[in-house]
């Protein structure tokens, strides 16, 4: 697994652009489950995943899956392929897909048929080189979005202080949010349903969960009691997140395997300074002067 971060002038839209080569060995399939995040593209060769999620949506063997931002699990059982993703930060939301991001908020589709993918097509069928140069595909990742003929979001300023607000691990409340902001909480509303593709309220309790559940990927002997944010109240409140934002306990989440997340977290942590896209900052990922 390797991250790339965007050049320069793409840091704003995107999170990483990351490649992997997924090996099950004799299993025949590796499965784990995405946590919430912004929302993304994937491509794959030869074959593609399986992916469901708990609202019952499945897809199956898809080459080209883009998903929205997301406060519950993508769950997947992965066979042996490459693939390389695409995380949108939310102004990169805003300015590259035409659907509201609160209309495809945990949401999975097959990129090759859904009508919103249309245009990103191109690249999904001209990305993978036959002869696996990893730099040439990357290459063409970046071209593709220099190219791409997008629009510029209206509400780019606010959209760029909510996101600034909400990685700060000080902030609790929506009226700290919407203070930070300078706007009327109806205008910050508005805006996070439609860039962020969450409520202000649910998107800071995601926040909140997050910084708790990267903090025990990347360290797991700290157990959960040393990686709960300070933002909770108590134990059973976070157990109350957990439950809602990954569909089990912590203890359950836990004692399974997590073959894919476990490496993915350790090693963009350790490359990128965040280990998980949720915290990346809005000018570019470890980026301390956001």
């Amino acid at each position: 697994m390797r991250f790339h971060p965007p050049p320069e002038d793409l840091r704003r839209y995107f999170t990483t652009f990351y490649s992997a080569e997924i090996d099950p060995g004799s299993n025949g399939t590796l499965r784990d489950s995405l946590h919430p995040e912004w929302g993304g593209m994937r491509f794959f060769t030869p074959v593609g995943p399986d992916s469901w999620t708990d609202g019952g949506q499945r897809l199956e063997g898809a080459l080209f899956v883009t998903q929205g931002p997301s406060s519950h699990p993508i769950h997947f059982s992965m066979p042996r392929t490459r693939m390389w993703g695409i995380g949108f930060l939310p102004l990169g939301w805003a300015k590259f897909i035409q659907l509201p991001a609160a209309e495809f908020a945990n949401q999975i589709c097959n990129g090759f048929t859904h009508p919103e993918c249309e245009p990103f097509r191109p690249l999904a069928t001209n990305l993978f080189d036959p002869d696996g140069d990893e730099q040439l595909e990357l290459a063409r990742i970046i071209a593709f979005f220099r190219e791409f003929k997008s629009r510029e979001p209206v509400d780019e300023k606010r959209i760029l202080a909510i996101h600034t607000a909400l990685v700060d691990p000080q902030l609790a409340t929506v009226q700290e949010l919407v203070d930070r902001v300078a706007a009327s909480q109806r205008t910050v509303e508005r805006i996070s349903h439609k860039h962020f593709g969450f409520s202000p309220k649910l998107l800071l309790r995601r926040q909140r969960f997050m910084r708790s559940l990267a903090q025990f990927m990347v360290d797991p002997s700290l157990k959960w009691i040393g990686a709960m944010d300070s933002h909770y109240h108590d134990q059973a409140q976070f157990v109350r997140d957990f439950r809602e934002f990954m569909g089990l306990s912590p203890r359950e989440y836990s004692s399974q395997p997590h073959p894919v997340l476990e490496r993915f977290t350790q090693e963009r942590n350790r490359v990128a300074g965040a280990a998980v896209q949720t915290l990346d900052r809005p000018s570019g990922v470890g980026d301390p002067a956001a």
